[in-house]
Order: structure tokens, then sequence, then C-alpha cells
């Protein structure tokens, strides 16, 4: 891929690209009603989306909207399935190639091969780095208030032309990024959201990292972990980046940044961590404890067996390998 992108829309505009985009969409979906809809008749939808993109009818259809509580209340906006194809065929053909190698390598969402476990496994390798060089040091730790929401779609639009000049690739991002809703910010949900919002604070993170030269800085979205020995130095580094994402991106941090004495440890992507343990914090474990007494409730019903049970819990079994929880797993799984 080019350090600009231009010229290439025609390239990977094909209906082969399209399909592949589909069936990448579909995996682990299938037996949804919308996907077996579409499943019927795959091959004339994608000839149809084929038409509208080459055209320039396409236009993105409405959202969906509906809230999810856990791990707190947000309003997820859920795209039309042939949306949501067009979301996919940017993101791998444009975005990802375009955008991704631009990122700094301490930025875990969303991105192959790092995620939120490589994130606090890393945070705490840092923070015994920290507690062997200084001794004693200072966390500061960042949060920015209603992230998706707060995205200025405008400014988003000039990122991406910085390295996108493809006038036809341009317009349907715009398609994505403004049709199907008047709201501000960018809908929680998409897959092309989540590139959008680790793009969008990339800025931040080169401000960061080249001009502040902070050597410890860890961000996962909108969540985001500085280490420094000095505690008035940090105090500094704080009020620039508060500075840098109100002016640059119209961005504040929420009540819940600050700056903590080493030995406080940090929360960082559902794990409490220190430089030699990692638990869980307090709501995963509450979470785990209510999902096992439910599963355990069930099993005993009779509504499903214990090898369906131990599908349910597979994503936690992938969170709670990471942390320290000998005694937590044998309450709950062997006492309980």
């Amino acid at each position: 891929m080019p350090k600009t992108i231009k010229n290439q829309f025609d390239t990977y505009l094909t209906y082969d690209k399209l399909m592949e985009a589909h069936m990448k969409c579909q995996k682990g979906k299938k037996n949804r009603a919308n996907v077996i809809k579409f499943n019927l008749k795959k091959e004339e939808y994608i000839q149809w989306l084929y038409e509208q993109i080459k055209t320039k009818r396409y236009q993105h259809g409405k959202y969906i909207s509906f809230y999810v509580w856990e791990p707190k209340k947000r309003k997820i906006e859920a795209a039309r399935y042939i949306d949501r194809i067009v979301h996919r065929w940017l993101v791998d053909n444009f975005l990802e190639p375009a955008f991704l190698p631009q990122l700094i390598d301490t930025t875990y969402a969303c991105i192959k091969n790092r995620g939120m476990h490589k994130a606090a496994l890393d945070v705490q390798k840092a923070m015994r780095k920290c507690k062997k060089q200084y001794g004693e040091y200072y966390i500061l730790k960042m949060d920015v208030a209603k992230y998706f929401q707060s995205i200025d779609k405008d400014i988003l639009m000039e990122i991406i032309k910085k390295k996108i000049v493809d006038k036809d690739v341009l317009w349907l991002i715009n398609q994505t990024l403004y049709g199907g809703r008047n709201e501000p910010g960018i809908p929680i949900g998409n897959l092309s959201s989540q590139l959008f919002a680790n793009l969008y604070y990339n800025e931040a993170d080169q401000f960061i990292k080249h001009t502040l030269k902070v050597k410890y800085y860890f961000r996962y979205m909108d969540d985001s972990v500085i280490l420094l020995k000095d505690k008035q130095e940090l105090k500094k580094v704080r009020y620039a980046i508060e500075n840098f994402i109100k002016e640059k991106l119209k961005l504040e941090f929420n009540s819940k940044t600050n700056i903590f004495k080493s030995k406080q440890g940090v929360n960082f992507c559902g794990y409490k961590i220190n430089e030699y343990r990692m638990k869980l914090r307090d709501k995963g474990k509450r979470k785990l404890k209510n999902k096992v007494k439910s599963l355990k409730n069930k099993i005993k019903n009779g509504e499903i067996t214990s090898k369906e049970a131990k599908k349910y819990l597979c994503g936690h079994f992938g969170y709670i390998k990471y942390a320290n929880t000998y005694h937590l797993i044998h309450k709950i799984f062997v006492c309980d």
C-alpha cells in the first residue's frame, strides 16, 4: 500500500472482494435471521451492492439502537447487515492498510495480536522496570469522558484525508461516518467505528510519545496509563495532554483520571495491576460469581448441560487465567 491512497478504489471494488467481506461478516452469526435471509440470495445482493457503490447510488441505512448494561450502560447502534459488509470492505482494503502502521506499539484495542490481556501484561512489565529503576514512581490513569459520543466527525475526516486522497474512497467513508444517523460522535458497535476511534486518539498518542517523549505510555481505546518517576513532572504531562485533546480533538478526561502512588497499583483492562500480581477487579469478580451461580442453577434444573455451561464461561476463563485467582477459582468452582 502506498504512503497515500489514491486511484485505488476501482482496484478493490470487485464482486469477489465484496463477497469476501460478507463471508467475514457472517462468521459466528450464520444463525441470525438477517444473515440467513441475506444468504438465500447472497449473489444477487452482492451484485446489487457492487452496482450501488460503483454508480455512487449507495446510501448508508439507519441504525437500530439498543442498550447494554455490562460492564456499564451503553447505547449500541447496529447497522443493517449490508452496511456492515461495506464497513468490512473499507476496513480490510483501505483503512487498516493505511492507518494500522501509523499506530504506536502500545495501543491495543481491536488490533490483531494485541488486545486487553497483552495491554495488562505490558503495563505490569513496565511497572517492574520502574520499580527496579526508581524504587517509588507515580501512575497517571487517564479516561476520556464519553469517548465515542465526543469524537468530532469533521476532525476525523481531516485526519483521514492525510493518508487517503482517493475521492471515491473518501466518498464512501463519508457515507459510513455521516449516513444513517444525525447524532454527534460515532456509533458503538461498528467495525469501522473501532478503527476510527483508534485513529482519532492516535493524534494524542503521537503527541505523548514524540512531543512529550513519554517512555511508559499504554492505551486501550480511551483508557490509558503513564508511568513516571517524578510526580510534579507527571502533573505537567497531564496538563499538557488535557490541553492537547481539548484543543485538537475536542475531548475531555472524566473524573476517574488521577495520579496514584506506585504502591496503589492501577486499574486497567479489567485488572488491578501491581508489579508482581494481577487481580480481578471487584466488578469482574461479582460478574463471574453471578454467572457461575446462574449456570449452576440452570444445570440443576436441567435447562443446560455441564458441557454447555462450560461454553458460556469460555470468555471468563480467558479473562481470569492471566490473574492471580487461585483462591477465587477454588472458592467458586470447588467449594461453592
